[in-house]
């Protein structure tokens, strides 16, 4: 028998290895963006087309190439950053594989362009599915320019699985946040289709946060820092009382590299404990400097997952250290029972000097004079009585002249209808039993014909509200009703242009947005039946639901917004309702066009028939 096992060709070998390092353009950007803070560069730009399919382009100005490592840098397991096996645990790069730039051009049509400072001129080399279609000297910067094009061009399964534009520039900017929050040092830049995203000047951490997520992050951050032998914790965690549910703010860095760890979050969670609403989650930027030597990067091509040496150790003094900074300032509450809080000095009397306190008194007070006392009242009244007799006297002088109507009204015959009996009897309408009850404030009961109709509140209300919202999107435009002072809201960059994507949409369901400024939203009008109160939670949970996947249709999209805003505002299980609510429940519910299930296909009432009870009763 022949031999069957064969080696593979080199580009076959790396649009497999594609498949695990460049999964969609975002992965691009992530080594493109390591590759540039591993040559030492101080300020890169990031270029983006159409999310990343059409072009991925970063401009830095590191130390470039020579002609030789241009060349070089597209082979496999090709790298500057080790040289030996024991190299990978004393890693102070990003890279260390030699996968990433020969997967990308197995994929993509690849322009590089790159000079060394020394050099008088540069290297220009361009590669299309892994092959080398030209190679020129060019004058050129210092520094290096990739650009991948035309992403899977190749490969029209891989192409066709991608999701809409705004979904994966969502990926791109995330990507893109990890790196920039990394390295406060470097200056960044983010232009998507011709119009600047990020502008990112080079700072210290806290003011990277702030110009990355707006500038009301700033008031939310609590500085936590440790030093240990094991471990160096350093960042910031967000205030209790700004945690949202989604879990979008919370980085890890270790060795300045994004790394995601369930472990780890729960260390943090377990050091909020108690100042949380359930399902609200805290936002956290922490940064955690260990010897390389105790850490295992090499678990997984994204290099996002990290082996740790003694985890449990890293864990009580993570918790150990997030505690104490909510304790250090003032944000979890401290129990102490002999602190008077009306003795607290304020803050403004800190630099006041003491004074001695004054004390008035009258000097001619005569403690036996009353006699004298007694008269100078009864003067004074006396005077006071002849005022109010006189001011009396000038209004009346207002009514000289006037034609007086000496008619008595009691006169007057009005006409009147005698009451001779009523169309309901009195009786009958007291001793009318309710026709719905709410039990354990989740279910309303209702008798019908057949037998017995339980109705879930929440789910009902949740299919009420989406048909009216989907109704006020789709067909006409909802009320509004106008706000006396506007509602300022802010959010981070990114979310901001979200919502200038679901303006229109928004508009239609009632909201009216005066401005959306950049880390800002200005809305002077809200939904008729939403309360004020409920918009942050309702624009949070909307760009939370709608963030990851955004459907490609119109009406997709619509549908996705009627069923947040419905699920944010309808009535909660463990409300109670009373009988004029729970009768306008099950009436709006049965008025809708499918009034069996809720928005997400869950059954909002089921119906026992008297058979159904009956048989519960045989024996």
């Amino acid at each position: 028998m022949s031999s069957i096992i064969q080696l593979l060709p080199d580009h076959v070998a790396n649009q497999i290895a594609a498949g695990e390092v460049v999964q969609r353009p975002a992965s691009v950007v992530k080594e493109l963006l390591e590759n540039a803070i591993d040559a030492k560069a101080t300020d890169i730009k990031l270029i983006v087309k159409d999310a990343g399919k059409t072009l991925v382009q970063v401009i830095d100005n590191g130390s470039g190439m020579s002609v030789t490592d241009a060349r070089l840098c597209f082979e496999r397991h090709a790298t500057s950053k080790i040289r030996n096996a024991e190299d990978l645990f004393a890693l102070n790069t990003k890279g260390f594989r030699g996968e990433a730039l020969a997967s990308i051009a197995a994929i993509a049509h690849v322009e590089l362009k790159t000079k060394q400072e020394q050099e008088e001129l540069g290297t220009h080399i361009i590669i299309e599915g892994s092959k080398f279609v030209s190679q020129d000297v060019a004058v050129l910067p210092k520094g290096t320019s990739f650009s991948v094009k035309n992403l899977f061009f190749n490969i029209p399964a891989r192409r066709n699985f991608l999701k809409s534009d705004t979904v994966e520039f969502r990926h791109i900017v995330d990507e893109f946040q990890r790196v920039a929050l990394a390295h406060p040092s470097i200056s960044f830049t983010l232009i998507h289709n011709g119009s600047e995203t990020f502008n990112l000047p080079n700072s210290n951490y806290r003011q990277r946060i702030v110009n990355v997520f707006g500038g009301k992050t700033n008031e939310k951050l609590v500085p936590v820092t440790e030093d240990t032998e094991i471990v160096s914790v350093g960042g910031f965690i967000g205030k209790p009382e700004h945690a949202k549910k989604s879990r979008g703010e919370q980085f890890f860095f270790v060795n300045d590299r994004f790394i995601k760890s369930g472990y780890l979050h729960h260390a943090i969670m377990n050091a909020y404990e108690g100042l949380l609403r359930e399902g609200n989650q805290p936002s956290y930027f922490l940064y955690l400097n260990v010897p390389p030597n105790t850490i295992d990067i090499n678990i997984h091509p994204t290099k996002t997952e990290i082996k740790f040496d003694d985890e449990h150790a890293l864990y009580a003094i993570l918790r150990s250290a997030i505690k104490h900074s909510l304790g250090q300032f003032n944000v979890a509450p401290v129990l102490d029972f002999e602190r008077d809080a009306n003795l607290d000095t304020p803050y403004e009397y800190k630099n006041k000097e003491s004074e001695f306190p004054t004390i008035e008194f009258n000097t001619n007070f005569n403690p036996f004079e009353s006699s004298e006392g007694t008269k100078k009242t009864f003067s004074n009244s006396s005077t006071q009585s002849f005022k109010s007799n006189s001011r009396d006297t000038q209004w009346d002088n207002l009514y000289v002249g006037l034609k007086q109507d000496t008619n008595d009204v009691h006169s007057h015959s009005f006409e009147s209808h005698e009451i001779t009996g009523s169309l309901f009897n009195d009786r009958e309408i007291e001793d009318t039993p309710s026709r719905t009850y709410q039990i354990h404030k989740k279910y309303i009961v209702s008798s019908i014909k057949s037998g017995m109709l339980v109705v879930n509140q929440s789910r009902a209300h949740q299919r009420i509200l989406y048909e009216q919202f989907l109704t006020n999107i789709t067909v006409h435009k909802a009320s509004s009703q106008q706000l006396i002072f506007p509602i300022e809201l802010y959010f981070s960059n990114d979310e901001v242009q979200f919502i200038m994507e679901l303006k229109p949409s928004l508009e239609n369901t009632g909201f009216v947005f005066d401005s959306v400024e950049k880390d800002k939203v200005l809305i002077s009008g809200i939904p008729v039946n939403v309360q004020e109160s409920e918009i942050p939670i309702v624009l949070e949970e909307l760009i939370n639901t709608l963030q990851e996947e955004i459907p490609e249709s119109s009406f997709s999209l619509n549908d996705g917004i009627a069923k947040s805003m419905a699920k944010s505002i309808a009535v909660k299980n463990g409300v109670y309702l009373n009988e004029r609510e729970q009768e306008n429940l099950v009436n709006g519910l049965f008025a809708c066009k499918d009034s069996s299930v809720s928005p997400f296909n869950k059954p909002t009432f089921i119906t026992l028939s008297v058979e159904d009870l009956d048989k519960k009763f045989a024996l």
